[in-house]
């Protein structure tokens, strides 16, 4: 099958799963799952963009875990280190550039949106989000250095726009937007961390504060909110199962659940 052919296929079936013109979307992706011989990231976004038109907006999450001495990724890094090594280490690290730093983890259709010419990107030096389209520079315009993921980041922008979720391939369990609630679910104890910015003084390591964030609950919230009869709706995208819904109706099931069974 051709490109154009699988770029026509998928805009079918995104207009089937519910996307239509105008539409801001959030999107995770495992490309590995939508087409795992070939993993064509540059055909799932031109689809998406034809079913969206020059109207909509895709967005997208573009972590740099590693660049946070108290991330998993680093104290995996640094496990076996002698002190001196784990020291050099972390002197070692590049200084996040919201303009050139890679994503880590996000996967093949973020670093696509990421690189597309005209693409918007937050600054936050850890969960930082870049989007295209009619929106992407009002919706990654704001992201406060103490909020990885709450009102003060694109996830408060996108629930203010109204803006839909989409699961390719991918679970609940990783359901970014589900972070939102924990900002409003309770005022947490804020812990500190620490991340290197480009264009700081001196070696540009900065501290901050801001909530623990724990993603261990989001499958089984997901799961909960198909049950409770969530606006969700399923369909196929290449060779995996998808997920479309609102991102408003998600947040809002998720932050009453925390209330009433979060420790």
């Amino acid at each position: 099958m051709t490109a154009g052919a699988d770029r026509r296929i998928l805009a079918e079936q995104f207009e089937a799963l519910g996307l239509a013109a105008g539409d801001i979307v959030l999107v995770q992706a495992s490309m590995r799952q939508v087409a795992p011989r070939s993993a064509r990231a540059a055909t799932v976004v031109e689809a998406l963009l034809d079913v969206l038109g020059p109207a909509g907006t895709i967005i997208v999450p573009t972590y740099t875990s590693w660049n946070s001495t108290s991330s998993r990724a680093h104290r995996e890094a640094v496990a076996e280190l002698t002190p001196q090594e784990a020291d050099a280490y972390r002197l070692s690290l590049p200084a996040f550039d919201p303009c050139v730093t890679a994503s880590s983890g996000m996967g093949a259709l973020a670093e696509t949106i990421r690189t597309l010419p005209g693409a918007h990107r937050s600054t936050h030096p850890q969960t930082s989000f870049a989007a295209v389209g009619r929106h992407a520079d009002s919706l990654t315009t704001i992201h406060d250095l103490a909020c990885h993921l709450g009102e003060r980041s694109p996830l408060g922008a996108l629930y203010a726009a109204d803006a839909l979720v989409l699961l390719l391939g991918v679970g609940y369990d990783v359901c970014t937007a589900f972070h939102l609630a924990e900002y409003r679910y309770a005022p947490r104890v804020p812990r500190p961390y620490e991340c290197r910015i480009a264009g700081l003084p001196g070696d540009g390591w900065t501290t901050f504060d801001d909530i623990e964030l724990d993603d261990s609950e989001f499958g089984l919230i997901g799961k909960e909110f198909e049950t409770a009869g969530g606006p969700v709706r399923t369909g196929r995208t290449g060779e995996t199962d998808s997920l479309l819904f609102p991102l408003r109706a998600a947040v809002d099931f998720a932050e009453n659940w925390m209330r009433r069974f979060a420790a």
